[in-house]
């Protein structure tokens, strides 16, 4: 039983981890011209997030990580960064 327990723990403790690296992987980018040299349509938080301005050029890039690491970037806070 403590096996099995002392086991979940270091698990548990592994995803945590891995969870904070991968945000801290993510690259933050000064302005929506810089970011959107490497992803053309902004990065949204998800798959599903809708643009409130209607139709766009690109598709964005869905990653939530990468999404935090440039909020600063969504001026309409419709939880996809530089849209375009």
């Amino acid at each position: 039983m403590k096996k099995s327990i002392i086991v979940c723990s270091v698990l548990l403790l592994a995803l945590n981890v891995s969870s904070v690296n991968a945000a801290a992987k993510a690259k933050s980018y000064k302005n929506c011209t810089e970011l959107r040299k490497d992803y053309k349509g902004g990065v949204a938080q998800s798959s599903s997030a809708k643009n409130k301005g209607g139709k766009t050029k690109h598709k964005p890039h869905a990653s939530k990580e990468l999404y935090d690491a440039n909020k600063k970037l969504d001026r309409d806070k419709d939880l996809i960064a530089c849209e375009k």
